[in-house]
């Protein structure tokens, strides 16, 4: 996926900062600076329904977010080589621009697809993807398998606070 020619992610992935218009009233309940996200799996089983219910948001499933979801786009995928093959090609298509008109892709969340650490081919791969965009990683939470959510894991802590699930 190497062109030859290297762009800073903060041009073409985050878009440009935008201010309020004036007179546009900030939400009553939303605290300063909240933001609200759409969950979007690049591939079955990514894991955005239990994301989303453990650190709040939007569950868009597989689909683009719709008119009335947020936009800021929090794409996910599993740690396993396929999960990073869907999840690299649809930061390039926000890179290109190809992504429906008006979302916003914020982070790339990559959950864990087994105990342990990555084998060093995929995890060299997430480096690769950690070069594009910010990168929050989720490790396997066994008792996510049992349908416990609770509260999100300690080594989340970063994801927690940017969703603003952090309590």
């Amino acid at each position: 996926m190497h062109t030859g020619m290297r762009q800073g992610p903060e041009i073409w992935i985050r878009g440009p900062v935008t201010t309020p218009e004036p007179g546009w009233p900030e939400p009553a309940h939303a605290p300063a600076g909240a933001r609200r996200f759409s969950w979007v799996g690049t591939h079955g089983g990514a894991g955005v329904s239990t994301l989303a219910a453990v650190y709040g948001g939007h569950d868009s499933g597989r689909a683009w977010p719709g008119p009335g979801d947020p936009a800021s786009v929090l794409l996910v995928a599993r740690t396993h080589a396929a999960g990073l093959d869907t999840v690299a090609g649809a930061v390039e298509l926000f890179r290109r621009g190809q992504a429906p008109p008006g979302l916003d892709l914020d982070a790339v969340v990559l959950v864990a697809d087994a105990p342990g650490r990555l084998p060093r081919p995929l995890a060299q791969r997430v480096k690769s993807l950690e070069s594009a965009i910010d990168v929050y990683r989720v490790p396997w939470v066994p008792s996510w398998r049992l349908g416990e959510l609770g509260r999100p894991p300690r080594e989340t802590e970063a994801l927690a606070r940017l969703t603003g699930a952090a309590r």
